[in-house]
């Protein structure tokens, strides 16, 4: 069966009952439908200050360098998440929402597959609770206030040549990357160029996620640089005077969402900022709600880890005081196969030299996690074309850079196909041996926090700064912003900057190219290579294959 046929053959438990498992009551829940809640205000709180005193081991699942042959990190995070309550202990899920972007396009959705999903997957992948779509509303009245100041006699001075504030939307559509606005004669705007990012990777949603309360909420919109003055100085969204109303939006987007996985493990799925382009975790509030009623939570951060884990150490823990207890690195015998230079039509055949040089993506992987002083072990999401050869060969190079492979069933069988997993993973985070530490210190200069990453953990040879970036990173910290932590966004198909260098690329040029000030999520964003912040559509997008019929019955979506 597909992963949607398998979802919908699944008979769900009433998200109360899923409630109930861990502690919160019905009056605590505000349901959208028998099979989504989210958590009141009240419960939140409460939540906030449990996790503070009490909290849950925390498990962070990341992966290998993405491959068209998958790693499948959704899949282990949940299917391990439901091992770990196989081997008794009780274990909360906490994982990113869908973006309707990558539905439809060609990536996916975030509910993992097989038999280690979250459901109801249709609904997850889809509207969920309308987060993301209040999300894209929010940034964009943010977007009309700055015009209509513009119209309306511009008292702040705003350089509209200078407004960085982009408008967002919840899909992958190139031709707004870059448009006009403004035309058709002095009642219709101030003409201007302006541009489109998908709302994934809005400064919004950085602030969502990262957010604990509505004051906070409202602190960091206030935050938000809009553009400069016609004496360059920067200009805030709070001086417009109109952060009440944008927060008022987001009133309900910042209440974590419950759901639960095929069995019945509770899931707390909210926020999903891309992690190739922010900093690719789910919500702080999320995170603390599953550590305040798990005894062992486990999250996820996006693609790879120079990635999303990277962001997840330096920019969320460091923001939430959050301290992982174990890492688990997600690889497949195939994607290491194609870092080593097999073309995906041939990845069925053995091909163990193959695995060994590919091996060293893995080996960058888990050397990078080690500089944050964390443990890691190594799962490896199982092909029934993995021979016993290559198996043998994939234990035997991780035991020799000081990690264990342990191989994963979870799509085929669930928990049950993840209890050898759960129970490495449980032993490390028991051990107490984990010390997490930021990779850099926040009084560096911007400068040598973007090289501290592109050479520890990109493993090139030295940075190439454009000219205009250099100047704004200059002006960022003349401003008071060069305390700020820092989210590099590049291509997520390579350690490197350049989607073609697979495996592990070591002494080439890491070029930033751009850079952007999110000053309200409370990060500089540096721009390398040709990442882009909308994505485009494939030639043969996911939207081909999905449908509904007259009973409302979705199918094609995975």
């Amino acid at each position: 069966m597909t992963d949607i046929e398998i979802a919908q053959h699944n008979v769900m438990e009433p998200v109360v009952d899923i409630a109930a498992r861990i502690g919160i009551t019905e009056d605590a829940l505000e349901q959208y439908g028998p099979y989504k809640a989210k958590i009141t205000f009240q419960k939140l709180k409460t939540l906030q200050e449990k996790a503070g005193k009490k909290s849950g081991k925390l498990i962070l699942v990341t992966a290998v360098t993405p491959t068209p042959a998958g790693e499948g990190k959704s899949t282990v995070s949940v299917g391990l998440a439901d091992g770990l309550n196989k081997i008794g202990k009780k274990t909360v899920v906490a994982l990113r929402e869908p973006s309707l972007g990558p539905c439809f396009g060609v990536k996916g959705g975030a509910c993992g597959g097989g038999y280690a999903q979250i459901v109801p997957m249709e609904d997850i992948n889809l509207h969920f609770t309308g987060d993301i779509h209040a999300i894209s509303i929010a940034n964009n009245l943010i977007a009309a206030l700055i015009d209509n100041h513009l119209q309306q006699g511009n008292d702040l001075g705003l350089d509209p040549r200078t407004i960085t504030w982009k408008r967002c939307v919840d899909l992958n559509d190139r031709a707004l990357r870059n448009i006009t606005i403004g035309l058709g004669g002095r009642m219709q705007g101030v003409p201007r160029e302006d541009h489109f990012t998908i709302a994934v990777a809005s400064e919004i949603m950085a602030i969502i996620c990262l957010s604990k309360t509505i004051s906070e909420l409202k602190t960091r919109l206030d935050r938000i640089v809009i553009g400069q003055n016609y004496a360059r100085e920067y200009v805030t969204f709070g001086q417009l005077k109109c952060t009440g109303a944008v927060a008022a939006l987001l009133k309900d987007v910042i209440k974590p969402n419950l759901v639960q996985t095929l069995e019945k493990t509770p899931a707390f799925v909210h926020g999903g900022p891309f992690a190739n382009i922010a900093q690719g975790c789910n919500s702080v509030n999320a995170t603390m709600c599953a550590m305040a009623t798990g005894d062992y939570v486990v999250t996820e951060a996006g693609f790879a880890a120079d990635l999303g884990a990277e962001k997840f150490l330096d920019i969320k823990c460091r923001s939430a005081g959050l301290k992982p207890d174990a890492v688990v690195i997600v690889a497949t015998i195939r994607a290491l196969k194609m870092h080593g230079g097999v073309a995906k039509q041939d990845l069925g055949k053995p091909d163990c030299a193959a695995l060994e040089k590919g091996f060293d993506n893995l080996r960058v992987h888990v050397e990078n996690i080690a500089k944050f002083g964390l443990q890691s072990v190594v799962a490896v999401n199982k092909f029934t074309s993995d021979t016993d050869e290559e198996i043998a060969l994939l234990e035997k190079l991780c035991i020799g850079i000081g990690t264990k492979a342990v191989l994963c069933e979870g799509w085929g069988k669930g928990g049950a196909g993840s209890t050898e997993l759960a129970a490495a993973v449980a032993e490390i985070a028991d051990s107490g041996k984990s010390a997490y530490q930021p990779l850099y210190e926040l009084e560096l200069p911007l400068t040598d926090k973007i090289r501290k990453i592109a050479t520890e953990i990109y493993r090139a040879d030295h940075v190439e700064f454009d000219t205009a970036a250099l100047k704004k990173l200059q002006s960022y910290e003349e401003s008071g912003y060069g305390n700020l932590p820092v989210c590099i966004a590049k291509t997520q198909n390579s350690i490197s900057h350049d989607p073609k260098l697979i495996g592990a690329p070591h002494g080439y040029a890491f070029p930033v190219r751009d850079v952007q000030l999110y000053a309200g999520a409370g990060f500089v964003v540096a721009l390398a290579g040709d990442i882009m912040t909308m994505p485009g559509l494939p030639k043969a997008p996911a939207a081909l294959d999905i449908d509904v019929d007259d009973n409302g019955v979705i199918s094609g979506l995975f």
